[in-house]
């Protein structure tokens, strides 16, 4: 049989042909114990984090943090619009705010931007992939924002750069202490109700106990234990709202690496004294985030086990056909 001037390839091709695509996609990361050995180190900018001091913020340095990601909606007639920012963990999945979520979670409409510093400008380095799932937390509460985390599955895995690279998660076998240097960034408003920066942000912040923090002229016992407090007594370091999702990162310096301890989640107002930032406390989510990412490579790859057996079946029964 003919198809195009070319012969139709038999079962065993089929079979061959379908084998070969399965062995060449490239291999997903499973969860955050299987990161990188190279994960939180910035290729470009090799300063120590100990060295800056930074009130209120400042521009970063092209490169500085690669794993800061732009999370992208499609809006009808102005196309894609920054909303939240998120945190590259490897190669195949982004983590982000559950709230970000709250009003599209179609991933359709999502794309994700790596390697960007000015936000709507492009380089040689930028990486855009579309959204193939989101995985929000099942007890995310958006009245409290309790639980408020999401994964961002991309359609296709991203290869590493000196601009892209994923960043370290926090486990509670690293020792934070008041001197442990820890950072934010992000392309959100500058002040509250001001306009967003359109060059990548950056600013060292406190971390604050959460007796502090509850306190009564701070948060009045409002603050989970699921959650980290940061920024400054007098509110000129805060994130604000556009910083939603992104990176609450800290430097080790025994292993030269950083760690995303947190994500950006809510605060009253922006940069308000006593009312510094709410971060989510990866700590207490490593067994979430490994669990939804083994459970969703499983049915990845349940997944293709199925098709490879459809289209197996499909191919002895067209080489019986051919045969007869």
């Amino acid at each position: 049989m003919l198809l195009g001037g070319r012969k139709m390839p038999g079962w065993r091709g089929t079979l061959l042909a379908l084998m070969t695509f399965l062995a060449e996609a490239p291999p997903t990361l499973l969860s955050t114990g299987n990161l990188p050995e190279e994960c939180g180190r910035r290729k470009v900018v090799n300063e120590p984090a100990t060295g800056m001091r930074i009130i209120g913020g400042r521009n970063a340095q092209a490169g500085a943090w690669p794993w800061q990601v732009s999370l992208q909606i499609h809006h009808r007639n102005r196309g894609y619009l920054h909303l939240c920012g998120g945190s590259l963990i490897n190669e195949a999945y982004v983590l982000s705010a559950g709230h970000c979520t709250v009003k599209v979670l179609n991933p359709g409409r999502w794309r994700a931007v790596f390697g960007l510093h000015h936000l709507y400008m492009k380089t040689n380095y930028t990486i855009i992939r579309h959204i193939e799932a989101i995985l929000r937390h099942h007890d995310f509460n958006k009245i409290t924002q309790e639980n408020d985390l999401a994964l961002f599955k991309l359609s296709r895995p991203v290869k590493y750069n000196d601009y892209v690279q994923p960043i370290c998660i926090y486990n509670s076998s690293h020792l934070l202490t008041n001197e442990t240097p820890c950072f934010i960034s992000g392309w959100g408003m500058t002040r509250e109700n001001g306009s967003a920066s359109y060059i990548l942000q950056e600013a060292q912040v406190k971390l604050f106990p959460l007796k502090i923090c509850n306190s009564g002229s701070w948060y009045m016992g409002t603050i989970s234990k699921n959650s980290v407090c940061a920024g400054s007594e007098s509110g000129n370091v805060d994130t604000c709202q556009g910083d939603s999702g992104g990176p609450l990162m800290c430097y080790f310096p025994n292993e030269d690496k950083y760690y995303v301890i947190g994500i950006t989640s809510y605060g009253y107002g922006c940069g308000r004294p006593r009312s510094p930032g709410i971060y989510v406390r990866l700590a207490k989510y490593t067994d979430w985030l490994d669990s939804t990412l083994q459970n969703r490579t499983t049915t990845l790859g349940s997944h293709h086990l199925l098709i490879f057996l459809t289209v197996l079946w499909v191919a002895f029964h067209y080489s019986k056909v051919i045969s007869g």
